[in-house]
């Protein structure tokens, strides 16, 4: 037996009691379920195959490896099914325990900390005083109240999971939550079992699988399930948090320091590159449904923030403002005012505050006679009120309930979140052509017709939202200028007059390896554009850039990538700063390691100098939006990370570190850069190389999975990687158990610095601990070989007529582990990280029965035979159903699949 795997097995014994025994009851109650519903059969076939994939994973036994394989192989379709269903649901149970421990942990560090949050890590006020400390307190709330911090929500189709499971996860959640705080005895604690008992039989009995793809406007309405559940209350409890440090004796007593630095966008409904689903109609659509979402919101907290406004007038007395206000409503309706002073008699702050919530309501369902024009609007009528409150001597009325509807109002606007839109660039040349020859008015292909209505939809946007709600506009694969002015053009061809087009910043998105290398060139062409200097005359001379992650990972692999994405930031922000330009740089991260996954808070802090500068965007994708932002203590927590390094990458120290390590050892990223990716094209160029991928991992099944509106593909085969998206290269590598595309190349360039006369293993250790950039790319590599498995990755590897690439893989991957922990100088990935390595060690022992069914389904479609029998068409469609059904438990096992 290994160090490796005498690790491994003790790690088990390294879980915190209260998850133990969470996981121990979700466990066992799943359990009953699996007898009440199949009998103890079924339980025991689950037990027996647990068993044998621990002893498999933990003690390294080979033979237990080959006799669960056995085991699975000889399991009925029906019983596969049910074994994957009921290791699907484990895992469904184990990460709602985990993440329930996690807020258990947060709020008792946090009830442990005597004097203040300071002390937390990674926190804004610990960032806001390491700051003071370098630039001085006025320069650092000067910085502060620049904060800007843009999640971006997209809905690539990463997220397996049917919103149906996500419902009964939360109220398991809820019941979980109601055993540890009000410790239940008796009656009560039977009850909560009771409860807990008929949510998992639901979960059970509820397919994993959805009938049918999801609409683009089920993923909106996903998504603003979330923010009804969190976003809306959590984002003012992080400007409250941050107000109370602040001032702290004098918080809720004197005008709030904090001032809002979330800006919500969200792709979802605008994003068209390649997904046909997308029209002007549903744009259109998305914005309505988030604003009235948005709306909903805001009228129900102004209307609680009003009831409690029962402030008698000879005490707190109006302002001569505030009256002005009041005789404006009832100017505007008798109704509406005197219905708000019937409710609130001698009560003036209540009776204008619940008309101004009416006013709201009016909004939302679009009562032209009593709606708000503008956000602004609303904004100042709150503003009258709080100062009335203020000039009465009741500031903390003023700063209380008042306050946190102002943060709302000031976050979220009337339309929750900016639509952005993305298409392609060919896509606007297509269409430009096409109009130079038939005319705006001529005879015009769908697709063009399309592409203008798109505009208009903005335009109509822009008209009743406001501006705020959508203004940016992404261009894939930006290869020059020309691909920039082709959106103004068509803005203006898209209307009667250019005057009456809608306000728009067109966005580069630099994707590939030579875009990449060329931004530079690009950007500084654009600026010769007469759009564009009309827009950084409007707009304070603001640019924003946006840069890929995914395709430049597909192109050269990830370490030349990440280089890359690094370098062309660097050359973008000295091009700023030469131009005077305010630059945001907009980063299309994902969930998965190989398309610029990880820690977001440890990415920003390993910036490169100036390109941050206070502002950070980037995609939210898939499952890490539930992650991040479906539990109110985990999202504020994150938000506080990522806003807290957004803050400290500005600092001296931060980027003098970093540009100190950059220069130190750019040497040595060009030799990695250069290694890594002769290795990557070496496999990935190899003849034959995309239908290989396609018959060792489950790809063309990933494509059938309806797990998101967007096609897998932009309409090409497997015979080319080129239009092959990066969300299903990730996604089918890591189900393979392979994750090839977060590591490879990596051991190879490794190996060679350490090995050169010149190099060595000190200087790559050296530069683990000095230089940001590398340090996450190798702990980020750790981490996805953590997800691997060498045993489990040969069947799929198997499953191609390929030994050469194969071995290549096996061998990359071996000597990628070997030298990845020489410089962490790990026994094993993930020794030195406790929570992180003991979540990935716990779930890995049940991925990998998860993952020796799908073997089995994926030979069997392979192949056209399981077992001794032959494949017929129905036994095929069952097959599928079945991998299917191993996917979405495998996506739920690895957590950061896309």
């Amino acid at each position: 037996m290994s160090d490796t795997t005498t690790a491994r097995g003790s790690a088990r014994h390294e879980i915190p009691d209260p998850l133990r025994d969470d996981v121990r009851l979700l466990g066992g109650l799943l359990g009953d379920i699996l007898r009440e519903a199949g009998g103890q059969e079924l339980l025991d076939d689950v037990e027996r195959l647990r068993e044998l994939t621990i002893d498999a994973y933990g003690n390294g036994h080979d033979g237990a490896l080959a006799e669960a394989a056995t085991l699975v192989d000889g399991f009925t379709l029906e019983r596969a099914e049910q074994v994957a269903r009921a290791f699907t649901c484990y895992f469904h149970l184990a990460n709602l325990a985990e993440e329930f421990h996690r807020v258990r942990v947060l709020r008792t560090r946090e009830a442990q900390t005597v004097s203040g949050p300071a002390v937390l890590e990674d926190t804004l006020p610990e960032a806001f005083a390491q700051l003071t400390e370098e630039v001085g307190r006025d320069e650092a709330l000067r910085r502060l109240d620049e904060l800007e911090f843009r999640p971006v929500l997209t809905a690539h189709p990463t997220e397996a999971r049917r919103r149906a499971i996500s419902g009964t996860i939360r109220r398991i959640g809820n019941l979980l939550a109601e055993r540890d705080t009000q410790r239940p005895g008796g009656v009560s604690r039977a009850e909560n079992e009771r409860k807990l008992l008929a949510e998992i039989d639901t979960m059970w009995r509820t397919s994993p699988i959805r009938q049918s793809k999801p609409s683009v406007l089920d993923e909106v309405k996903t998504i603003m399930g979330v923010f009804d559940a969190v976003m809306v209350d959590v984002f003012p409890d992080v400007y409250r948090r941050l107000d109370d440090w602040l001032l702290a004796d004098d918080a809720g007593r004197v005008t709030p320091v904090a001032q809002p630095f979330v800006r919500l966008g969200s792709w979802i409904g605008g994003d068209r590159d390649g997904n046909p689903n997308v029209t002007a109609e549903v744009t259109r659509k998305a914005a309505t449904i988030a604003s009235e979402h948005a709306l909903g919101a805001l009228e129900r907290v102004a209307v609680e923030a009003g009831r409690r406004l029962t402030l008698d007038e000879g005490d707190t007395a109006p302002s001569a403002e505030l009256n002005g206000l009041l005789l404006r409503q009832k100017q505007m309706s008798g109704e509406l005012a005197d219905k708000a002073a019937a409710a609130s008699p001698r009560e003036p702050h209540r009776a204008a505050m619940l008309a101004i919530a009416d006013r709201i309501a009016a909004t939302r369902t679009r009562d032209a006679d009593l709606a708000y024009a503008e956000v602004e609007e609303l904004e100042q009528d709150l503003r009258i009120v709080q100062d009335s409150l203020v000039a009465a001597g009741a500031p903390r009325a003023a700063y209380g309930d008042l306050q946190r509807l102002m943060w709302q109002v000031q976050t979220f606007g009337f339309h929750l979140a900016e639509l952005e839109v993305r298409q392609h660039s060919q896509v606007h040349a297509a269409a430009l052509e096409e109009i130079r020859e038939k005319g705006v008015h001529g005879d015009l292909s769908e697709r063009t017709t399309e592409v203008l209505d798109t505009f208009r939809a903005l335009g109509a946007v822009q008209q009743r939202f406001g501006k705020r709600a959508a203004r940016r506009y992404i261009v894939s694969f930006t290869q020059e200028p020309a691909h920039l002015a082709a959106v103004y053009e068509l803005a203006a061809l898209a209307f009667e007059g250019a005057d009456d087009a809608p306000v728009i910043d067109a966005i580069p998105l630099f994707e590939t390896f030579a875009d990449l290398r060329n931004s530079v060139d690009i950007l500084e062409s654009m600026l010769t554009l007469p759009a564009v200097q009309k827009r950084l005359a409007d707009n304070g001379r603001r640019v924003e850039v946006m840069l890929g992650y995914s395709d430049s990972s597909k192109d050269v692999g990830p370490v030349s990538a990440t280089f890359a994405t690094d370098q062309a930031q660097s050359r973008i922000a000295d091009w700023a700063r030469r131009h005077d330009i305010t630059l945001t740089l907009f980063h299309g991260r994902g969930g998965a390691l190989g398309r610029g996954g990880g820690p977001a808070n440890r990415a920003v802090l390993a910036q490169p100098p100036h390109s941050v500068d206070g502002r950070f965007k980037l995609t939210e994708q898939g499952e890490v939006i539930l992650a991040r932002y479906g539990d109110p203590v985990i999202a504020a927590r994150h938000i506080e990370q990522v806003a807290a390094a957004t803050l400290l990458a500005s600092a001296p120290s931060v980027e003098k570190r970093n540009a100190d390590a950059a220069a130190e050892f750019s040497g040595l990223a060009e030799r990695l850069d250069a290694a890594s990716r002769g290795r990557f094209h070496e496999l990935v160029k190899s003849e034959g190389f995309p239908q290989w991928f396609a018959e060792v991992t489950p790809l063309e099944e990933v494509g059938m999975l309806p797990i998101g509106s967007r096609p897998a593909k932009r309409g090409l085969s497997v015979n080319s990687l080129d239009d092959l998206r990066a969300i299903p290269w990730v996604f089918s590598w890591s189900q393979a158990r392979i994750n090839l595309a977060g590591w490879y190349g990596l051991g190879t360039a490794l190996r060679e610095f350490g090995e050169a006369p010149d190099g060595g293993l000190d200087r790559l250790r050296e530069a683990r601990a000095r230089w940001p950039l590398f340090a996450t790319l190798v702990d980020n590599v750790e981490m996805s070989l953590a997800k691997t498995d060498e045993r489990i990755a040969e069947m799929y590897l198997a499953l191609g007529d390929r030994e050469d690439l194969a071995r290549m893989v096996l061998d990359e991957l071996r000597l990628t582990r070997e030298w990845v922990l020489k410089i962490s100088g790990n026994a094993y990935p993930l020794a030195d990280r406790r929570v992180l390595g003991r979540a990935v060690q716990v779930r890995s022992p049940y991925v990998d029965a998860l993952s020796l069914l799908q073997v089995r389904a994926l030979r069997g479609l392979r192949t056209g035979t399981d077992g001794d029998s032959k494949v017929d068409a129905d036994y095929r469609g069952r097959l599928q159903h079945l991998l299917l059904l191993t996917v979405n438990g495998v996506s739920a096992g690895l957590q950061n699949t896309g």
